[in-house]
């Protein structure tokens, strides 16, 4: 197998302006001015290392985070006190909204490996809001990107199968790649197969039998946490999501 697609992050650009990732974070169609308002609020700390949390569930919401370097899972307590992971955040994706509907975190961030943010504080960020109305329109673009995300987590944990769960979880990776222009078909997991499993409902078991199995298919190939899709119309034929099964489905229907 070869080696995925790697980005070294050291060389990305501090500014938003000519910051690679700028088209996954910042919105579309901003002109320049706009961009420097945004530019002007964005903080950046050291790293966050592996296991470090980056808030915690009753921390006072005080910052919105674009993710620009490694990957970061979020987590809430369930009504039995055990952690339910409820999404992994790669380079260019937002987090920090679930304190949106008041004044503290709801759930808790964690650094799946060492880990670089940019933060957007709050109320400097409702201020360029208010200046430009463009931006404002732009956040709730993003916000409501966020909803349509939470909207197909509800339909991966509730009505597929194990196995449309994982394949599911593979696909959606697969396009989070392609949206940075890594290869879609070679990544690395940086989360567990624990982290995986719990955030796919399963228990861990099941999903190693089902990487072995697919890999069996060969329909992946698995190296530890590397992945090689090597069949991408027969994974996304597990979930129905290919021109020949939904061609099938509406002659049926």
């Amino acid at each position: 197998m070869t080696e995925p697609t790697q980005i070294n992050f050291d060389q990305l650009k501090v500014s938003c302006a000519s910051c690679s990732l700028r088209e996954l974070c910042i919105p579309q169609g901003m002109n320049a001015e706009e961009l420097k308002l945004i530019e002007s609020i964005v903080e950046r700390k050291k790293p966050v290392h592996k296991n470090d949390y980056l808030f915690r569930a009753g921390d006072t919401n005080r910052y919105l985070y674009a993710v620009l370097s490694g990957s970061i899972k979020t987590l809430v307590d369930n009504p039995n006190g055990e952690e339910q992971i409820v999404g992994f955040h790669l380079p260019g994706e937002l987090l920090g909204m679930d304190g949106f509907s008041g004044d503290s975190h709801t759930c808790s961030a964690v650094a799946l490996e060492t880990s670089s943010v940019c933060e957007f504080p709050l109320e400097s960020l409702d201020n360029v809001c208010h200046d430009v109305p463009s931006i404002q329109y732009a956040m709730r673009r993003i916000m409501g990107k966020e909803v349509a995300k939470d909207h197909a987590m509800l339909l991966l944990l509730g009505r597929m199968s194990a196995e449309e769960k994982l394949a599911s979880f593979l696909i959606s990776l697969s396009k989070r790649m392609a949206q940075r222009h890594w290869k879609p078909t070679e990544f690395n997991l940086t989360m567990p197969r624990q982290d995986i499993a719990n955030y796919l409902g399963l228990a861990v078991e099941t999903v190693s039998r089902l990487f072995a199995h697919l890999q069996d298919e060969d329909i992946i190939e698995v190296d530890r946490r590397r992945v090689n899709i090597c069949d991408m119309t027969r994974l996304r034929a597990i979930v129905g999501d290919n021109e020949d099964v939904k061609a099938a489905k509406a002659k049926q229907g």
